[in-house]
């Protein structure tokens, strides 16, 4: 079953836990160390999932929330035409998807500031959801280039628009440098004035990455190449093609006569239209769904390394823990043991 919910009624149903209850023993070792910073913390909906919510205004416009928890049904989430901040998320565990993009482990996604749409946002009842989310006003955003300039240089002025003006929006891979600055965020080693200080500097260190990231990607796609329409749609159906065929997928070669491209073409061209090479989301899909079957628990390492078309399980586990920053048996241990935590909380 999926349940759908407007947005405001969503958030309604958060209960911010009082200040009595947070220095309770068995709280506090459920929600661990990473909450005590936190202006407020509340219970996630139980109506809806398990776990918590986090948040801190780390100076005026700038916004640091933390979310872990798990769904009791697929989730369903409408959201309003309304304006909105600049803002990121990290998405350390989880998927989710929307009117545009699909999001998962290990990603990450940027918007501008601007005129957002109506939209819909689904998660997934099957694992457990970890996000590290930002947000930051334009007027902070453009306070760093100091008091002598009065607009953003041409390469920025996209993610920050007018409030009639559509906002910008871009899913990527999380980095290496990302990953560090968010285990540093997580792993934060110091308390009170100067944990909230170290937090705002990671959060400005994974928006400087993310903007310097973003408007390489914008440079490196104001080439000479295009694309036609009727490209971007053979491209769209090499992609389907790859999907269907995860256990045994064609070859470059097969794959650009299959879709009636040649093989210069489609692969400029799939990079353009999603960021990666063939081989790049191929490989990406493939290890996002054997995470995907670990979490259901339902078959083992080598049945989903089969499953998805890896032949090797070392090649697997290296390819794996490279992805996720742990290997296979590893992170089915955690996971048994996050579950088992939050079946504890359920009680």
């Amino acid at each position: 079953m999926t349940i759908t919910i407007s947005q405001e009624a969503f958030w309604d149903l958060f209960v911010e836990i009082p200040e009595t209850e947070k220095k309770c023993d068995g709280l506090s070792s459920s929600i661990g160390d990473r909450w005590d910073i936190f202006d407020t913390i509340c219970y996630f909906p139980q109506e809806l999932g398990q776990g918590f919510s986090g948040g801190i205004e780390l100076r005026d416009g700038l916004y640091l929330a933390i979310s872990e928890h798990q769904l009791h049904e697929d989730l369903i989430i409408k959201l309003p035409e309304r304006q909105h901040p600049l803002e990121y998320s990290f998405y350390l565990a989880g998927y989710y998807e929307d009117n545009h993009f699909a999001v998962s482990s290990g990603q990450n996604r940027l918007w501008g500031s601007g005129l957002a749409p109506k939209e819909k946002y689904k998660t997934f009842k099957s694992e457990k959801i970890i996000e590290i989310n930002v947000h930051m006003e334009p007027e902070l955003f453009c306070s760093f280039m100091g008091k002598e300039k009065n607009q953003l240089p041409q390469e920025l002025t996209h993610l920050v628009r007018n409030h009639h003006q559509e906002y910008y929006s871009r899913p990527s891979t999380t980095t290496p440098a990302m990953q560090v600055a968010l285990q540093q965020m997580l792993n934060c080693p110091y308390q009170g004035m100067m944990k909230r200080m170290y937090l705002e500097s990671k959060v400005l260190e994974l928006m400087v990455l993310l903007v310097e990231e973003d408007v390489s990607a914008h440079q490196g796609k104001n080439d000479t190449f295009a694309l036609k329409p009727d490209d971007v749609e053979r491209i769209h159906h090499a992609k389907e093609i790859l999907l269907r065929n995860l256990e045994n997928p064609p070859s470059l070669m097969e794959l650009s006569r299959q879709v009636g491209l040649n093989d210069c073409t489609l692969k400029r061209g799939f990079r353009l239209v999603f960021d990666t090479t063939v081989f790049g989301y191929l490989h990406h899909h493939r290890l996002e769904q054997a995470r995907k079957l670990l979490v259901a628990g339902e078959i083992n390492i080598s049945q989903a390394a089969r499953r998805v078309g890896f032949s090797s399980r070392s090649y697997f586990a290296t390819a794996f823990r490279k992805k996720f920053g742990i290997n296979p048996k590893e992170f089915l241990l955690t996971n048994s043991r996050l579950s088992m935590e939050i079946d504890e909380l359920a009680g």
